[in-house]
């Protein structure tokens, strides 16, 4: 298990207390007593750390390498069901971002998600979940090809952005973006949105537009990461925990603005602590939303969808 800085002092009673059970079975000597109160010390500190986590310190939360990625989420939902589709018609099939049709029981739906990678190979062929022009153009293909059938479509981001090549921008990066947000808009499908990861810049926006937005707990969400814009602001990245506190990138702050509709809670210390729950957390999230969109018409759901969209950033003095 790898630990970030700030849960440093939970490794310390871990190992604590794996130094008394061991001592407890290796010796006569009874130490049940030792090992409980190093357990009351340990759950009291898992506690008071992750009640009060910086915006930072969730966005380090948000990049464990322990963390699960869309395909574990989509597999887990789908439980071998899921469908891969690859392909823009265009140019090539992008590695970074996935594509396919799946069950959460007997509804199906079309999952769309960024993938990264889980060790150094993996990230290189998933290009660390930046997606080219023809990743967004791979995705705006399957939700077309989900609104012919009436499929609803589960979109699920983790990126760190869309990839900022020479070439990407070459083929179009800006347009194919702009190009997704305006179809979603007017999708005649139910679109439900997960932030389970990163959510940075046009990157996430690009699949981002939904029905119902939802946010894992300790996610981000913002157009720009706390690392650029330090060094955008402060010429040098060392002020990245103050970026992170100024963009108001958390669930909470997102909730409060209005941008995403529900929070999906997390289990103490994060998604990647009881993945099978964080699983079913989701999956409930997303029924629950479908529940909810599926009594609409064509024309409501288009009209609901865009009204949404429209209000974002109007407020009354």
């Amino acid at each position: 298990m790898e630990y970030l800085e700030f849960e440093l002092p939970i490794k310390e009673l871990e190992d604590q207390l794996q130094k008394c059970e061991i001592i407890g079975k290796e010796s006569d000597v009874d130490v049940t007593e030792t090992c409980q109160q190093i357990q009351t010390k340990l759950e009291l500190a898992k506690k008071e750390i992750y009640k009060n986590l910086s915006p930072w310190q969730r966005v380090q939360l948000s990049r464990h390498p322990n963390r699960p990625y869309t395909l574990d989420y989509i597999n887990a939902l789908t439980k071998g069901t899921f469908l891969e589709l690859h392909g823009d018609r265009n140019f090539k099939d992008d590695k970074a971002m996935i594509g396919g049709l799946g069950k959460i029981g007997d509804q199906s739906f079309m999952f769309i998600g960024q993938q990264k990678g889980f060790n150094t190979k993996t990230r290189q062929y998933r290009n660390f979940g930046m997606a080219n022009p023809e990743g967004y153009r791979k995705a705006l293909r399957l939700m077309k090809s989900a609104e012919k059938f009436g499929i609803p479509v589960v979109s699920l981001i983790d990126t760190p952005g869309a990839y900022p090549g020479l070439e990407a921008e070459e083929r179009g990066q800006g347009e194919a973006i702009a190009r997704n947000i305006l179809e979603m808009t007017r999708l005649k499908v139910p679109i439900i949105v997960a932030i389970i990861g990163e959510g940075a810049s046009g990157g996430a926006l690009g699949i981002g537009v939904g029905d119902k937005v939802l946010m894992l707990e300790n996610t981000w969400y913002s157009v720009i990461s706390p690392e650029s814009c330090s060094s955008i602001l402060w010429r040098s990245w060392e002020y990245k925990e103050q970026a992170a506190e100024a963009l108001k990138l958390t669930a909470k702050d997102m909730k409060r603005m209005k941008l995403v509709d529900q929070i999906v809670k997390e289990p103490l210390g994060g998604a990647h602590k009881d993945p099978q729950k964080t699983y079913l957390a989701i999956e409930n999230a997303i029924l629950k939303s479908f529940d909810e969109l599926k009594v609409l018409s064509q024309n409501e759901l288009v009209e609901q969808r865009m009204d949404k969209y429209a209000q974002m950033g109007v407020y009354k003095d």
